[in-house]
């Protein structure tokens, strides 16, 4: 049994003091030791003993009472002793600041401790264990520096002092020279062989930041071998475990993690590793009573990053992203840089991608590439931010970045491809079947959404059967495969289409698209009565639809409704709180037609009505810089109000783009820019422009342009032309008598030119110089005179016979509104007449499968009566057996 003796003053008597048990109050060794003026190194005996009991506070009584003035007075001639007890109270109190995580009480501890290195220094200035006990204090406080020089002072003096040598160790390992740091831990362990384990340790951590990995654990093991209950040992060692990423290492790792916090349970990198072994075991409460424990014993910066980052990732899986934000940047704070810890910067960003900000998410995603440049997910999640951002050429560089990275990623290809499919119909088509081979090759199911978009692009490239083949994979094997082909190989493709839309009605009654798919149908069969009623019958499933809104309204203004049309285009912009441009661009149209139509074609209403159209226009042009119909709208807004150069530029720029893209065909812009021409007076530019476009899109069959380019070539006095191009649009629409009367004003315009030249000629002074006959010449007057004067008989007369013509047309007209009311009500009744066959035939259909489930499903009862059967008869046999055993 340990003890200590005090020699009673003026006797040969001793106080005998058993170390194991020392009073409970430690003033009652004070005043023994005051009142027997015994040496310092007993007070330093007896407070170290207080120390390893842990019973701090009577420890720190007896050193601040032997530190006190009345001890200095009567010792003053004792150094080395006050010495040591002072820098006790120093290393006491540095300690005490280390741990300590209130700022202000930590500022405190290292302020009393200063006030004790400062008093030792007093006594001796040279004294080695002052500086070591100063540049541990420093080094608690970070400040770096300036305990390498305090460290390098005892150094200087004595190369060999153990306790500066693991000092300045320390040192340069916060500063990163890990080899250096290793030399010293080495000096220190041959100098002094019998070192705690702790030297050992950072040997050990050395190691491991060196990447010299089995030697760190040999390291640690010796730690843990000298020391069984080091917890600093065990958890490197667990780490390690865990870092093989095997079963049996993951567990050994957890057992040691386990150790480790059991010896101490408050050790903040175990609860760490604890609570990050909790959220995958999704113990989400155990995790947040791990880490905030950890918080609360910790002030390291990337130890607490890692606390609330576990915070941060429970509350995230548990969708409570406000609390998860919170965590995540406090996580961020705690640490300098990204390449310090980068998880925390890319949970955030998930977060406030989740949250909607997404300048925020895309910052904190940048930093996570500047630690992992070729990180696929990063890059993939930093694609789809640009993208929603609005530049698609950032987002498709980065989504190519992950491709190249990572040939074999799916998803990237998938991702690459549904941003292409609205730029580059091929590229995104290419993307889209790479991604499928890939999942097919690992054994994984295309989704239908994949598939499906592959079939649509098959379509709009006109690969028609690809298409097909492509929207049958998506279907896979079924009843409804020999159902399509029975009516694929009897029926025209409408009507199958027909048919089709029908079955997904049946199937699914809520299907709007189905609906209005059957309306453009319809539309395309000028059929306009039943395109409206299933656009309503959309509708009534969806009355804020846009789509089907937007096709109603177009419907309106082919049956010349253009109030309702007005307003339902309104209700479709309404639905979609103005961000739907097809709907703001269908407004704009109205007001664009609004403003041209010949029966009211009042000026100020006229100028509202473009003022409105260009304003519309506009706004889809703020939204949509590239939206090529908007910028032609408003082109041709400037174009009716005479701006004819501003016109120009757009439609030449509208045009330019168009013909880059292979999903756009837009004759219109050409149309308009040869008309603006022709406003221009540039008649050799607007004939080129009708001739590009009637090649290019029609064909060389569109009346319509050819009269265009007849009215140029008239305009331009290019007779023959006129007459040419005239002449083949009545060929292509002999029933449009527009043309007819556009060949007779023709003719009589150059019988008018005709004159005009021969009587300039006859006024001429030198007629026979130039060999012309003055008396021919007055024939050839007479006689196109006359043809005139014939011809503009002609000429009124066929404008007669337009007028009568006009009249006729209007009554035929109306007779053909009457014939047409009456054939949509014949139609009506065939097609109510159709969808009771089709239902007929879906039900019959149905029946069929419902027959051949309930066969299935007699074929199953009879196969289990007759294996009830056989095991009946299986018993039967037994129990006769049974029976003739007993028998016998």
């Amino acid at each position: 049994m340990a003890c200590v003796y005090i020699p009673v003053q003026n006797s040969e008597e001793e106080v005998r003091v058993v170390l194991d048990q020392l009073p409970r109050e430690a003033t009652d060794i004070i005043d023994i030791l005051k009142a027997e003026q015994a040496s310092l190194d007993l007070w330093l005996i007896i407070a170290r003993e207080y120390f390893k009991q842990g019973k701090l506070e009577q420890f720190r009584q007896i050193l601040e009472e032997g530190s006190g003035s009345e001890i200095d007075e009567y010792y003053a001639d004792v150094r080395y002793e006050r010495i040591a007890i002072l820098n006790a109270l120093g290393a006491y109190y540095t300690y005490l600041g280390k741990i300590e995580t209130k700022q202000r009480e930590k500022e405190e501890h290292f302020i009393l401790a200063t006030q004790f290195y400062n008093k030792a220094s007093r006594i001796d200035i040279h004294e080695p264990s002052t500086w070591v006990g100063k540049g541990q204090l420093l080094l608690a406080k970070g400040e770096v520096d300036q305990a390498f020089s305090a460290f390098k002072i005892v150094l200087d003096g004595d190369r060999d002092n153990v306790p500066a040598l693991l000092g300045q160790a320390c040192v340069e390992f916060n500063r990163g020279h890990y080899s250096d740091s290793l030399e010293l831990y080495k000096r220190a362990l041959q100098v002094h062989p019998d070192c705690p384990a702790a030297v050992r340790l950072g040997i050990g951590l050395c190691r491991y930041k060196m990447g010299q990995f089995e030697k760190a654990r040999q390291a640690f093991q010796r730690v843990l071998q000298l020391d069984p209950e080091n917890v600093e040992a065990l958890v490197a060692l667990a780490i390690m475990d865990l870092h093989a990423n095997t079963a049996a290492g993951i567990r050994r790792g957890m057992e040691k993690m386990q150790r480790a916090f059991e010896i101490y349970p408050y050790c903040a990198m175990a609860l760490n590793y604890l609570a990050n072994h909790f959220f995958y075991t999704g113990q989400h409460f155990l995790v947040e009573q791990l880490t905030e424990t950890a918080l609360a014993v910790t002030n390291h910066g990337p130890t607490k990053s890692h606390s609330y980052y576990n915070l941060a990732r429970s509350y995230h899986s548990k969708g409570d992203y406000d609390k998860a934000g919170v965590y995540y940047m406090a996580s961020v704070k705690e640490i300098s840089k990204p390449l310090e810890f980068v998880f925390p910067y890319y949970g955030l960003g998930q977060v406030q991608l989740k949250m909607g900000d997404l300048r925020s998410a895309l910052s904190n995603f940048e930093k996570v590439l500047e630690v992992y440049p070729d990180n696929c997910d990063a890059l993939k999640v930093l694609g789809h931010i640009y993208f929603q951002l609005g530049q698609t050429e950032k987002a498709l560089e980065f989504m190519r970045k992950a491709t190249k990275i990572d040939p074999c990623d799916s998803q990237a290809f998938l991702d690459l491809g549904e941003l292409l499919i609205s730029s580059d119909g091929g590229a995104a088509l290419d993307c889209l079947k790479t991604a499928r081979n890939l999942l097919k090759k690992e054994g994984e199911e295309v989704p239908i959404e994949v598939l499906n978009n592959l079939g649509v692009l098959h379509f709009e490239r006109g690969e028609f059967e690809l298409a097909q083949q492509t929207f049958r994979e998506a279907l896979g094997d079924g009843i409804w495969l020999a159902f399509i082909d029975d009516y694929s190989s009897s029926c025209i493709n409408i009507e199958t289409a027909s048919i089709l839309y029908r079955l997904i009605l049946f199937k699914y009654p809520d299907y709007v698209d189905a609906y209005l798919r059957l309306a453009a149908l319809a539309k395309a069969r000028n059929n306009f009565q039943l395109s409206i009623e299933l656009v309503n019958d959309a509708l009534k499933v969806n009355n804020k639809c846009p789509n089907a809104l937007l096709m109603l309204g177009d419907l309106e203004l082919k049956n010349d409704d253009w109030v309702k049309a007005k307003e339902t285009f309104r209700a479709a912009s309404e639905a979609t709180e103005g961000k739907d441009s097809y709907a703001t661009l269908s407004l704009g149209n109205w007001n664009y037609f609004a403003a041209i139509r010949n029966e009211k074609r009042a000026p100020k209403l006229e100028a509202t009505h473009l003022e409105k159209a260009k304003e519309l226009y506009t706004k889809v042009l703020a939204q949509h810089s590239a939206n090529l119909y908007a910028a032609n709208g408003a082109g041709v807004v400037f174009a009716e109000k005479g701006h004819f150069d501003v016109s120009k530029d757009i439609f030449t720029q509208v045009q330019e783009a168009a013909s880059g893209n292979i999903f756009v065909q837009m004759p219109d812009v050409w149309i308009n820019l040869a008309h603006v021409y022709f406003a221009q007076g540039n008649f050799a530019l607007a004939v080129k422009m009708y001739q590009n476009c009637l090649r290019k899109f029609f064909n060389n069959t569109d009346s319509q342009i050819l009269l265009y380019l007849a009215r140029t070539h008239y305009e331009a006095e290019q007779w023959q032309d006129c007459k040419k191009n005239l002449l083949r649009a009545i060929h292509l629409a002999p029933s449009n008598y527009t043309l007819r009367f556009e060949q007779v004003r023709s003719t009589v315009a150059e019988l008018e030119n005709a004159v005009r030249l021969f009587r300039q000629l006859s006024a001429a002074s030198s007629l026979h110089f130039h060999g012309f006959d003055e008396k021919k010449i007055d024939t050839h007057v007479e006689y196109c005179s006359h043809l005139l004067e014939a011809a503009r008989v002609h000429f009124k007369v066929a404008e007669h016979e337009e007028q009568k013509i006009r009249h006729k047309q209007e009554v035929a007209r109306q007779m053909a509104l009457a014939e047409e009311a009456r054939r949509k009500a014949e139609e009506q009744r065939k097609f109510q007449l159709e969808r009771r066959l089709q239902e007929d035939e879906l039900k019959r259909v149905r029946q069929q499968e419902e027959q051949f489930e309930r066969a299935s499903s007699r074929e199953i009862c009879i196969d289990l009566r007759m294996l009830i059967v056989s095991k009946q008869a299986i018993l039967i046999e037994n129990r006769w057996m049974l029976k003739d055993t007993g028998s016998g």
